[in-house]
């Protein structure tokens, strides 16, 4: 099926005639196209709207202002259609301060559904037939020009989700599961801002750091700090720095020579030619200081909470099996932990954990309070 043409929106005139179109329509969906894969710090590089007769792909590095579009994404008359918004809405928080009001996920749908496909391109296929071409999924969005190839495929990433959500609010009224999605909605809009920090102490994380000697622990710390900030001095994420596998490895076996880096499985010449002397450097400097001690974890747990989670994790894990979804659809950990510590004894007392929300408050709630009951 042959698309119309998109229309491009690279300067503050296209996008005041973009925004009148906009700000009258009941619902757009959305998708947008960072650049994680490429930058220390990811960007919003495209933001694609649909509404019925348009295609709009807006070019946020054009320099132009379109503050507007966060009134409309904040404005409750207007439904907002993402597929699988979660990354989405923290960039549009982080990014531009921008909150999504009245949201519909065509992913999120799918899931209190019970569908176990879960991808775009997947639901369209399976749905309407349509073939949705996948083999920019990992592109430079940051570069400039865009080829046209770039441009229709991400037209094609919201061209139909007007179409999709239809067909799955359809069949969450035929189930009358309606009131509970929209719960779910309102619950995934308060999701925080993508805000990367850097924590020196984040090395103990890594897959087989414990297993090191105090030494390679010294080192491990040492080469992840160097990770760290050569991303930032190459404007690259760390994975295509080094990867955390081989940070492990290089700590272990604590080559001091660019000779000996060759050794290690994974090290590539290429990668010895350019960091060698460097890595052996960090390598050396880390050995020679005082092995780092295991940080002090304060515990998330208080009178009882961690055993009163627990139960409410299996009770989670059973209704989910009861009714075909995955596990979050029932609760988030996020809702338990705060049942945890709260530890409600009554309908009462359920009312102030806000993210539970009333339909599920009433789905849930004898068995919410027998389960922490039993845990007692």
């Amino acid at each position: 099926m042959e698309l119309p043409k998109y229309e491009l929106i690279t300067n503050s005139d296209e996008w005041r005639a973009c925004y009148e179109i906009l700000r009258v329509e009941p619902r757009i969906g959305l998708d947008l196209e960072a650049n994680s894969l490429y930058a220390y710090r990811e960007k919003i590089c495209l933001i694609q709207i649909s509404v019925p007769g348009h295609d709009f792909i807006l070019d946020p590095l054009a320099g132009f202002k379109f503050d507007e579009l966060g009134e409309i994404l904040a404005d409750s008359d207007i439904e907002k259609i993402f597929h699988a918004s979660d990354y989405d809405l923290t960039l549009l928080r982080g990014g531009y301060g921008w909150v999504v009001d009245r949201l519909f996920d065509t992913m999120w749908a799918a899931r209190i559904l019970g569908h176990t496909k879960m991808g775009l391109a997947g639901f369209l296929s399976d749905l309407y037939g349509i073939a949705l071409v996948k083999r920019h999924q990992k592109a430079d969005w940051s570069a400039r020009p865009l080829t046209e190839s770039q441009l229709s495929y991400a037209q094609m990433d919201t061209h139909y989700l007007l179409r999709l959500r239809d067909e799955m609010a359809n069949q969450l009224e035929a189930r009358g599961l309606t009131v509970e999605a929209l719960e779910i909605f309102t619950n995934a809009c308060r999701i925080p801002p993508l805000l990367r920090t850097f924590d020196p102490e984040g090395f103990w994380s890594l897959p087989g750091a414990r297993r090191l000697s105090g030494r390679g622990l010294a080192i491990l710390r040492a080469l992840y700090g160097f990770r760290e900030q050569e991303a930032q001095r190459r404007d690259a994420p760390v994975f295509k720095v080094l990867s955390n596998e081989l940070l492990v490895k290089l700590a272990e076996a604590a080559p001091l020579d660019a000779q000996s880096l060759l050794r290690i499985d994974g090290l590539s010449r290429k990668l010895a030619d350019r960091m060698g002397e460097r890595l052996a450097g960090v390598i050396a400097k880390g050995a020679a200081t005082k092995p780092p001690l295991p940080p002090v974890r304060t515990p998330r747990e208080d009178n009882g909470a961690l055993g009163r989670y627990k139960t409410l994790y299996a009770w989670r894990r059973e209704s989910a099996l009861r009714r075909g979804v995955e596990s979050d659809v029932i609760m988030t950990r996020e809702t338990m932990w705060d049942l945890a510590m709260r530890n409600p004894t009554r309908l009462e007392d359920l009312e102030s954990v806000e993210t539970l929300g009333p339909c599920r408050r009433a789905m849930y709630a004898d068995d919410l309070l027998r389960a922490l009951g039993e845990t007692e």
